[in-house]
């Protein structure tokens, strides 16, 4: 009879949940998780900071439909990755942080880095336990899994005692769980053609597709957007669900398309600081709200049609009731128009000559060179708000950004888990200067493990949404609000990565080809100007 340890039980629950990758930095306290995933092929990807690998487990998910998995060891290494966890629940990500634990024998005898970490978890994530029993592992990964895909999704955190890891079982003794999961709910039949009904009726249609639609299937959309003849918006994980160059597709018309639709069809959107809290929708229009979380539904914007159940499984069935060859109405023409003027007005605006780089240009030149296909995780403030109507990535989940929580500090972990699951794609980061500052250090993670990730800092040596926030308010007494240009490339070429300073956006695309032509790990830093405007955290 076969005998193996905990941290193989755990590991193997892993294999049965599709897991390839584990994101960790190591610790006393985890090591026979660590050996257990060495010994069932789980690929161990270790990082600098905590964080950084709960933030690698989360667009692990968003990049794979399946679970990410981030082991960090007890105490400080369960705290640090608090952001990580808090950041995934309010992006609605299924993912799991296994924690180390104390001995159960050490129990309140203050054991090193004793503590009680489901309890510190509890409110930032679906479901935090402790996990007592080695032979009962397998069954606390599958009750784990359950809660992180439960409605929309959420993090999830089991932390394991060190001797429960430890200690070895007959493999006969364990309950291996399966189909502990169900499918995705749809709509009833009655429900879909009241819907159907409704969108075909009004020529003034809008589709806004938010961080509760999973980027896997997501696709879908593209047909909706084809059948509908209808402007589509898209939020949080949503981003590249259509292709960028989707003549449906809106950017920089939302506001305008809120105030003057009949009808909008809400896909798993929260009605947020973000969204401007549904207010900016005509009082008289019909809301159509498909979620996962019964409670996002009727949130801050009354719903007139509310059904909860998985979005894109709604859409998909939605489409047998949909017929093709809708044209385009004047609604969505103007739209259109509108659009198109947008466009040619930031176009515009990024030729302005300028002593530094002006940052619509530093978004252009940054977008046309990552192309469609790329995945750009963004980590900073107003310069991925203003990168990020530039952007070209057209594929479903492939902008990596944090979501409604505004963390920074979450692009190197995004990237790391985007290179990881996509070895032969161009992975960028865009970071702000205050962003690249929090977790600039995992390039050391990417000469490590020979992952050619480019990244790009607008440097304009400010915190500029807090510093034009502070200067509206306290005009004479600006406080913490400047950084200084610091040479962030420099940091990175002395980690064994390649770095450049850029102070011209002609030399930008020229910059990044010759990064990505060094096949090292890389940072551009680009001194661009300081822009006095609020981004959208702020102006809603």
């Amino acid at each position: 009879m076969a005998k193996i340890h905990g941290g193989q039980i755990i590991a193997r629950a892993l294999r049965n949940e599709s897991v390839d990758t584990l994101f960790t930095l190591t610790g006393g306290h985890i090591v026979p998780i660590l050996d257990g995933c060495v010994s069932e092929g789980i690929r161990v990807v270790d990082t600098r900071h905590e964080q950084s690998a709960g933030h690698a487990a989360e667009a692990y998910t968003r990049l794979t439909g399946r679970l990410g998995v981030a082991a960090v060891t007890a105490g400080p290494g369960v705290t640090d990755t608090v952001t990580a966890l808090a950041t995934a629940l309010q992006a609605s990500t299924p993912m799991l942080v296994l924690g180390g634990r104390h001995p159960i024998r050490q129990e309140l005898r203050g054991g090193l880095q004793e503590m009680d970490h489901p309890k510190v978890v509890a409110s930032i994530t679906n479901w935090a336990a402790t996990a007592w029993e080695t032979n009962r592992l397998a069954d606390y990964i599958a009750t784990a899994s359950r809660h992180a895909f439960r409605g929309r999704g959420g993090p999830v955190f089991l932390d394991v005692p060190l001797d429960v890891q430890a200690d070895v079982v007959d493999e006969d003794h364990i309950n291996w769980p399966s189909f502990y999961r169900p499918d995705p709910m749809g709509a009833p039949l009655s429900v879909l053609e009241d819907i159907a009904s409704r969108l075909m009726k009004s020529d003034k249609v809008v589709v806004f597709a938010g961080s509760g639609v999973r980027p896997a299937g997501a696709r879908v959309l593209v047909e909706l957007a084809d059948r509908l003849q209808a402007p589509v918006f898209l939020n949080g994980a949503a981003r590249g669900a259509l292709p960028h160059d989707h003549p449906m597709l809106g950017n920089r018309t939302r506001s305008k398309a809120f105030g003057a639709a009949d009808v909008v069809l809400a896909l798993g959107v929260d009605w947020d600081f973000r969204t401007g809290y549904g207010d900016k929708i005509k009082e008289d229009a019909t809301v159509i709200h498909v979620d996962s979380d019964e409670s996002k539904i009727g949130w801050n914007r009354s719903a007139e049609v509310g059904v909860t159940a998985d979005p894109i499984r709604v859409v998909e069935d939605l489409l047998h009731h949909l017929p093709e060859g809708r044209p385009a109405g004047q609604f969505a023409r103007d739209l259109l128009e509108a659009e198109a003027d947008l466009r040619m007005a930031a176009a515009q605006e990024s030729e302005t000559e300028s002593e530094l780089v002006q940052p619509q240009a530093f978004g252009r030149e940054v977008a046309e060179f990552f192309g469609p296909d790329a995945i750009v995780a963004v980590d900073g403030g107003d310069i991925v708000s203003t990168t990020a109507r530039w952007l070209q990535v057209s594929h479903p989940g492939h902008v990596l950004d944090p979501g409604p929580f505004g963390s920074l500090g979450t692009g190197p972990g995004y990237a790391l888990a985007a290179k990881t699951v996509h070895p032969d794609a161009r992975v960028g980061i865009v970071f702000g200067d205050g962003g690249y500052g929090f977790n600039g250090m995992e390039f050391d993670t990417f000469v490590r493990h020979g992952l050619p990730i480019i990244g790009i800092v607008g440097n304009n040596g400010v915190w500029n949404n807090i510093k034009t926030f502070h200067r509206s308010f306290y005009p004479d007494r600006l406080v913490a609000t400047d950084l200084g240009r610091r040479p962030y490339h420099l940091i990175v070429e002395a980690m064994g990565g390649y770095g450049e300073l850029v102070v011209q956006a002609s030399e930008i695309r020229p910059a990044l080809e010759r990064a990505e032509a060094s096949g090292l790990p890389a940072l551009i830093n680009v001194h661009i100007e300081e822009s006095i405007r609020l981004s959208s955290n702020y102006s809603q």
